[in-house]
């Protein structure tokens, strides 16, 4: 069996750290970018995006309301607005970074990823009738007014109004998870990536 000469052997010992670097980059990026397109069709088909992104006329499939209007229409946003955009773009703008003083000493790989907290995501949706208070957290801890909302032509989003006076019906809104328990799952997936 041969020897591989000195000059040889530093060569390979200084360019196979970087080859096996490279290679874990990649494949932890091909993990990351599958397990982020996985976060953002969860979140694309939950029964309360859904929902919402049929504006005014859809059903209430979330079951948040008992059957009675819809999120669009009992939340009150403006005909044609597009409340989950923000929520899509935050998502969307999840990212990967390596810490280069590691890739500089060895073989080692370690990354960030810029996760938004469910505190962000509630940030960036308020409800259109109360500032300060946002319509994803609302999904998860209750919304108020339900027995006071009308269904018809009208209102901000063109299909439901709320009576100032009068309760018209019984029943309350259905709380259900939404955007922490996503964010938790998804957290924990992107943590345990390796």
């Amino acid at each position: 069996m041969a020897k591989l000469p000195l000059d040889v052997q530093q060569a390979l010992q200084r360019q196979a750290p970087k080859e096996l670097r490279r290679n874990f980059e990649k494949e932890i990026k091909d993990k990351f970018k599958k397990i982020k397109n996985e976060l953002i069709k969860e979140f694309l088909s939950d029964p309360v995006t859904i929902e919402i992104l049929q504006g005014s006329g859809g059903t209430n499939i979330s079951g948040t309301l008992g059957g009675v209007s819809n999120l669009f229409a009992f939340i009150g946003f403006s005909s044609g607005e597009q409340p989950i955009s923000p929520i899509l773009q935050s998502l969307e703008n999840i990212q990967i970074t390596y810490n280069k003083e590691i890739r500089k000493r060895g073989i080692g790989v370690e990354f960030d990823v810029s996760m938004p907290t469910a505190q962000d995501i509630f940030s960036i949706t308020p409800l259109p009738w109360a500032s300060g208070r946002s319509w994803a957290e609302g999904i998860e801890r209750g919304l108020s007014g339900l027995g006071y909302l009308l269904r018809k032509d009208g209102g901000r989003s063109g299909a439901a109004v709320q009576s100032r006076v009068n309760k018209i019906r019984s029943g309350r809104f259905q709380n259900r998870p939404y955007i922490s328990a996503l964010i938790k799952k998804y957290t924990k997936r992107f943590e345990d990536l390796q």
